[in-house]
């Protein structure tokens, strides 16, 4: 008699445990960040610098070439084969490149389909104006920094593009500021963007430029998952992102 009492109770434990079990909260998804693409520059400081950014189309097997200065290639929709100091790269959607300040590259869209892809830039002041794609690429100029990126100091710095997602109805991050600069292009999702205690919605297709002390916090607060690109520069060793504002310089 004992040991079938002790099965029951048992066996009524286990049905308690298990919908206690089912009804547990996941954990929450974790901040992705992916690397797409990167450079080390010797220096940022020879000239002052912007950021600028333009869309590019080609129709598909339409040939393009670009010269410019230093940027990174992102494959948005459909495929680009770039021919690059004797290598050449297929870039399929979701993959980037860097093109270094004055090499030429020969581009040529994919046989399935239109090419379209971002190509990000730090220019300086006179290469603003500066074509970026050959005809009979269609380009579409989406950004460029009204003033040059302050609080460059001399050294080197790295230079990339990075993907990054948060999870859906993340709160919003501590407050941080970049230790160099970034412009961000929202992929997908909606964000939520607190400067100055201000939020603002961030939807797809916006651009947001992050000059160094800007303190500034970002979160999720929709259901699906927020993804961005930013074009980053930071001083080699730095960390991009610095928690709170920055110190003083003397």
């Amino acid at each position: 008699m004992r040991f079938r009492t002790t099965g029951i109770l048992l066996l009524g434990a286990m049905a308690l445990a298990a919908p206690a079990a089912a009804q547990t909260t996941p954990a929450p998804s974790a901040i992705t960040r992916t690397v797409v693409a990167a450079a080390k520059l010797p220096t940022a400081t020879d000239v002052s610098l912007h950021f600028r950014a333009v869309t590019v189309t080609l129709s598909p097997d339409d040939t393009s070439g670009v010269s410019a200065s230093n940027g990174i290639l992102y494959q948005i929709s459909g495929s680009t084969e770039v021919s690059l100091g004797g290598e050449v790269k297929m870039l399929s959607a979701g993959e980037g490149l860097f093109i270094a300040d004055g090499k030429p590259a020969a581009l040529k869209a994919g046989s399935g389909g239109p090419s379209t892809f971002l190509h990000f830039f730090l220019a300086p002041a006179a290469e603003l104006d500066r074509p970026a794609e050959t005809a009979p690429a269609a380009v579409k100029e989406l950004y460029r920094t009204a003033a040059p990126i302050p609080d460059l100091r001399p050294g080197g710095y790295d230079l990339n593009l990075t993907r990054v997602t948060f999870p859906a109805q993340m709160p919003s991050n501590p407050p941080h500021h970049r230790s160099g600069a970034a412009l961000y292009y929202i992929v997908s999702g909606t964000g939520a963007n607190t400067v100055d205690g201000k939020v603002e919605a961030r939807g797809p297709g916006s651009l947001i430029y992050e000059p160094y002390g800007l303190v500034h916090q970002w979160g999720n607060p929709g259901n699906e998952p927020l993804t961005f690109l930013a074009f980053n520069i930071n001083p080699d060793g730095v960390a991009a992102v610095v928690p709170g504002a920055p110190a003083k310089r003397q």
